[in-house]
């Protein structure tokens, strides 16, 4: 690594501008995807609710699917290479649906078959991601180039539906998917621009899958921030899906809110998650890393009270206020966990170790969804959301019994194994 980009701020370090570059590229297409494959099937092959949700739940569905052992998997793998073959598998499959749609041979099993693999490449994706930034940046630079990363993320996703419908509108659907499918090739080429080697991987020994799923969940039980961290990303993950899944219902008939009030709303989340990005790193820098994850959790809980005060008045802005700081402060928090996560881990089991926080924090999202709908179908959709906001104040409790809120900095900090 050059020792000038060692000392000065990681954007002065060309392989992170690289890095950096290759995700705008990739998270915009990701994002504008998002709109464009449902549109493909409702425009093009008429699909139905039913159709569209399946197709939904299979861009998803890889994490539970295959979470666990791709960790073990890309730990014995060259984490650019990961990152450079999953991106070129997207390329290919997102490119056979506008192929597929001009031959007039695109079914909706295709399209299925593809949103399903797509999320399995990302999977790889997004685990060799985390796994690779300490690669590139050095360890005081972690907590700010992962706040940059944070950026990006959430301005993709505020970016990329407007982007997409724009696009859909002006070339039509099946297009439309092609420029998702370029942002995946140039990002490609940008990683294959990095300098820096692609390191062989830390863990040469190929043990059997099962030892290696067991050795990345154990790791994560015996360190107390850790299992801290799982136990609070998990309910609040558990509760805010569940929030998600009504959110629509909520503003469009019992807020009696017209559609274009209601996207305006919904996109208002983005906002926050791109504030969390830009002072991420800032508020690292000015009170300490574990200090600011611990700043974000403890303003980020009551704020979620707001929420279901929202009325068709000036009180609509109690929904904003919540998802701006709901999105503020999820950023906030994975910045800092990402940060320590990669700070306190050996590099040989950092594939293993992100695979399953991410497999328990995310895995609880499609029952949170779940659950908040059976909820508010008993008791009523306004009185499901304070249910499940008040769950969610509680979330923060394991971080009360764990190192956090006596440290600084991540580095103060070492992993009890």
């Amino acid at each position: 690594m050059d020792p000038y980009a060692m000392t000065t701020g990681v954007l002065r370090n060309p392989d992170f501008l690289r890095f950096l570059s290759s995700h705008v590229a990739n998270e915009l297409g990701a994002n504008i995807s998002r709109v464009a494959l449902p549109l493909v099937a409702v425009l093009v092959l008429h699909a139905g609710p039913a159709e569209v949700g399946v197709l939904s739940s299979l861009q998803t569905a890889a994490f539970l699917l295959i979470g666990l052992p791709t960790g073990v998997w890309v730990d014995r793998m060259r984490k650019r290479r990961v990152m450079m073959v999953s991106d070129l598998v997207k390329f290919v499959l997102l490119g056979s649906i506008p192929a597929a749609a001009a031959l007039d041979v695109l079914t909706i099993e295709m399209m299925f078959a593809v949103a399903l693999l797509a999320g399995v490449s990302q999977v790889f994706n997004d685990v060799a991601d985390q796994t690779y930034l300490p690669h590139l940046v050095s360890t005081p630079q972690l907590s700010d180039g992962n706040a940059k990363l944070e950026v990006v993320r959430s301005g993709a996703f505020l970016a990329g539906p407007g982007v997409g419908g724009a696009l859909v509108q002006l070339v039509g659907a099946p297009r439309t998917i092609v420029a998702t499918a370029i942002g995946a090739l140039a990002s490609v080429f940008l990683l294959l621009a990095i300098r820096a080697p692609d390191k062989p991987p830390a863990d040469a020994e190929h043990g059997p899958l099962l030892r290696g799923i067991r050795e990345g969940l154990s790791y994560v039980w015996r360190d107390r921030l850790l299992r801290a961290f799982v136990a609070t990303s998990g309910i609040n993950n558990l509760c805010v899906s569940g929030v998600l899944g009504l959110s629509v219902l909520f503003l469009a008939q019992t807020v009696r809110l017209s559609p274009g009030a209601v996207g305006v709303l919904l996109m208002s989340g983005g906002i926050g998650g791109v504030l969390g990005g830009l002072t991420g790193g800032w508020l690292a820098r000015k009170l300490g890393s574990a200090r600011a994850t611990w700043l974000a959790i403890l303003i980020g809980a009551p704020a979620g009270l707001l929420l279901p005060m929202t009325q068709a008045d000036w009180r609509v802005v109690c929904f904003a206020v919540t998802s701006i700081m709901i999105s503020w402060a999820a950023t906030m928090s994975n910045v800092g966990q990402t940060t320590y996560r990669q700070t306190v881990t050996p590099d040989h089991l950092l594939g293993r170790v992100n695979a399953s926080v991410r497999f328990v924090t995310w895995g609880v999202m499609p029952l949170g969804a779940l659950v908040g709908g059976l909820v508010a179908q008993q008791i009523g959709v306004r009185e499901a959301l304070w249910l499940l906001m008040i769950c969610r104040v509680a979330a923060f409790v394991p971080l009360l019994f764990s190192p956090l809120p006596h440290a600084r900095d991540y580095t103060d900090l070492q992993a009890k194994t």
